[in-house]
């Protein structure tokens, strides 16, 4: 038997365990911390950089140049008159060249095309233009939050019928809104485009980061729903069981999730310069490990802070420290 599994299964039987929920303060904030760093850094670099897809805009796209220079289309687009906003240039795939700018005007747009054609040394055919409106941008976001909206409702309502509590819903949905500030956060701090990848990103961690909290909360539930009133175990002493008797499966779980979304990380930015790849993969793997840290660090403890208190749980926690009779004593 490998020392990983006895070492699970210490943590199953509870010989060995690590108390999560004892030190839920310092948790929560490591959590605080990173979220109002990722926020703070982001306001001052200027809030997030949105893609065309969003902000609207005139895309341009050199095919096959003989040199794949980004300080080359910087240049040609500075150099002509009238543009405001400096541009956005991108490698694509290795063997294309992404210029974005501001909206430009038809003859903007002719002139344009032809200086990087010249600028790079390839046809005019090679350069292709296109540009999207920035209300196309703010329909997507709208029917993207109107969307997430309806999911935290229907997810809170089948949580709070499945646990059979709203509190579990709330602790869940707070792990999930730590989980998705610190990866909008990196965004913002890089200083990377928000795009439609991006968003489908955002929304891909959604359902994991519920699932990790959803296994951890099935095992509190059938730890909790065990104790009676003899229980030797205090209603925080049974959540922080329950944490421990899933760590293993939670770590593995997101080892297996986030070395493929690492390597697909690595192919799409660093040796296909796909900027589709990189996005969703980026919003993933950051994502998935604070999914991951979030139901563990997160969720169960609060959980506790919200419940700890009732009257039942206290009656609990009193027996549970009464000092047990001797094994064969008379009550």
């Amino acid at each position: 038997m490998s020392r990983f599994t006895q070492f699970g299964n210490s943590l199953y039987t509870g010989e060995r365990s690590f108390d999560f929920v004892g030190n839920r303060v310092r948790w929560y904030l490591i959590g605080g911390v990173l979220v109002v760093l990722a926020i703070a850094i982001t306001l001052l670099r200027g809030g997030f950089s949105f893609g065309i897809e969003f902000s609207g805009g005139s895309e341009f796209r050199v095919s096959n140049p003989a040199a794949v220079v980004e300080q080359t289309a910087i240049d040609t687009v500075e150099s002509e008159a009238g543009l405001e906003s400096n541009p956005r240039v991108s490698i694509v795939g290795g063997d294309s060249v992404r210029v974005q700018t501001e909206q430009l005007t038809d003859e903007q747009t002719t002139q344009l095309r032809q200086d990087l054609a010249d600028a790079y040394a390839v046809p005019l055919e090679s350069v292709t233009a296109s540009f999207v409106g920035a209300t196309w941008g703010q329909d997507i976001t709208r029917q993207a939050l109107i969307g997430l909206l309806v999911f935290l409702v229907l997810v809170s309502f089948v949580m709070a019928l499945y646990f059979r509590t709203w509190k579990m819903s709330i602790a869940a949905l707070t792990a999930l809104a730590h989980d998705l500030l610190i990866t909008a956060g990196v965004y913002g701090v890089l200083g990377y485009e928000i795009t439609p990848a991006a968003v489908i990103g955002f929304l891909t961690i959604l359902g994991y980061s519920l699932y990790d909290t959803v296994v951890v909360f099935d095992k509190v539930r059938e730890n909790t729903s065990q104790d009676g009133e003899e229980s030797s175990r205090t209603f925080a002493e049974s959540v922080n069981l329950a944490v421990n008797q899933t760590l293993v499966r939670s770590i593995n779980t997101s080892v297996v999730a986030v070395l493929p979304v690492g390597s697909i990380l690595f192919i799409g930015s660093l040796l296909l310069g796909a900027g589709t790849l990189r996005d969703i993969a980026l919003a993933l793997f950051i994502g998935m490990i604070a999914g991951t840290y979030s139901s563990i660090f997160i969720a169960a403890p609060l959980y506790v802070h919200l419940r700890e208190s009732e009257p039942e749980f206290k009656k609990q926690g009193r027996k549970a420290r009464e000092p047990r009779p001797a094994s064969g004593a008379v009550r």
